[in-house]
């Protein structure tokens, strides 16, 4: 019997030429750049707004600033006036912001304006929702209709990759964020050549905006808890604490569909949103001002002094922060999850060091965050990349990449917190 000796040669993917990459630096640093300044515009003017409403205006009519009634009727105010832009500005502000996620559909650009207004008005009344999907894709739709002008040869499907690495780039300060999420989002299709000549581009643009927006807004996420080396006590701590922030979170993800369907009923963004405002109202008197807005600069007065408050009272903020969350994506506000869930997460982990002084903060607080964003978010490159950068230690990352393993047997093959258009859950 005769044998076949010859071997075949190993297959080699095959690498993109300098020359390929090289003419997409240009306008990966231009789609870089004004993704980065929307950005930081809209955040920057939904915070004047913010100063007015929520400062400006009750000082002037001797009312507390975050009194249960002002709080209340700022949030029902809110619902008015973003119910207004759905309703009349044409394109009525997107699609149904429960149906979308950090990818972004290409939306025409009448659309934009009204997205982008009620984004800004949602930031500044205080529904407990980020600026991430709406910016995306807003950056998105522009990215598209102006670089398909600019350079119609380029292939259309490089826009949307570049103005959302771009986007996230800006919104974290950094782009290996974003080289986070494009490489998890290349691994679910059918991409050929190598990883890193895939992310050239898209890269280029994440590292144009986060430069931007540092060098004009100075991001930061990192947060004053300290940690040295960590111990098995650290180890058991984190497991537990991100499956508990998990599972947390995975109420809200089960809970989504019907709390969706309830705003549902009422079919008019007038209604809805205004009952969404009210609902949200009702919640800000419950667990206090510091469950309002997208949860940033609350968080860093939480994290301040993780001893002023006790379990219980961390544990209200948890749960309303999360329900916050739940209503505004349910009834009809444009904004992102991944801010509030940060916010709740880190409630959660300051909740269990409260509970058990042993619980390092920084332990609680980044495995509450990991678990959170890994149901919320279903991505587990970006749920370990911000778990991991609050604390900015070293020492830290190991016990997250161990405490994310348990977490994600908890999430996996189940429903994420989107639905599609006829109301059933994304999977």
């Amino acid at each position: 019997m005769v044998q076949d000796t010859e071997q075949q040669a190993p297959s080699v993917t095959p690498s993109t030429p300098a020359r390929v990459l090289l003419p997409t630096i240009l306008p990966a640093v231009a789609v870089g750049v004004l993704s980065s300044l929307l950005l930081v515009g809209v955040e920057a003017a939904a915070e004047q707004l913010q100063d007015v409403l929520w400062e400006t205006v009750p000082d002037a009519l001797g009312i507390g600033r975050y009194s249960v009634a002002w709080m209340f009727a700022v949030l029902v105010a809110t619902g008015v006036a973003v119910g207004l832009v759905v309703w009349k500005v044409p394109g009525h502000a997107g699609p149904d912001p429960a149906t979308t996620g950090l990818d972004a559909p290409v939306l025409p650009p009448v659309v934009l304006p009204g997205l982008l207004l009620a984004t800004a008005l949602m930031l500044a009344g205080g529904p407990s929702l980020g600026p991430e999907n709406p910016i995306i894709a807003v950056n998105v739709g522009l990215a598209v209709w102006l670089g398909g002008r600019a350079v119609p040869r380029a292939p259309g499907r490089i826009w949307p990759a570049l103005a959302e690495a771009a986007t996230i780039g800006a919104l974290f300060g950094t782009p290996v964020a974003a080289a986070l999420v494009i490489s998890e989002a290349l691994s679910r299709q059918e991409t050929r050549g190598l990883l890193w000549d895939n992310l050239f581009a898209p890269l280029t643009a994440a590292a144009a905006g986060a430069l931007t927006a540092t060098l004009i807004d100075r991001p930061s996420f990192a947060l004053d808890l300290p940690f040295g080396r960590p111990g098995w006590s650290d180890l058991l701590a984190a497991v537990v604490v991100a499956a508990a922030g998990a599972l947390l979170g995975m109420c809200a993800v089960r809970a989504l569909p019907y709390v969706h369907g309830v705003f549902r009923r009422l079919r008019h963004p007038m209604l809805m949103l205004p009952a969404g405002g009210a609902v949200l109202g009702c919640l800000a008197a419950l667990g206090g001002h510091l469950t309002l807005f997208k949860g940033l600069d609350e968080l860093a007065e939480l994290v301040h002094d993780p001893d002023g408050w006790s379990a219980g009272e961390f544990a209200v903020m948890t749960v309303v922060k999360l329900a916050a969350l739940l209503v505004a994506a349910s009834c009809g506000f444009r904004g992102g999850r991944i801010f509030p869930a940060v916010f709740a997460g880190t409630a959660l982990g300051l909740c269990a060091h409260a509970l058990v002084s042993g619980v390092h903060p920084s332990v609680g607080v980044s495995a509450g965050v990991l678990g959170m964003l890994l149901a919320i978010t279903r991505q587990g490159w970006i749920s370990l990349f911000v778990a991991a950068v609050l604390i900015d230690s070293p020492g830290i990352l190991a016990l997250l990449c161990v405490a994310s393993l348990p977490a994600w047997l908890l999430v996996t093959g189940r429903p994420q917190m989107q639905i599609r258009p006829d109301g059933t859950p994304v999977r």
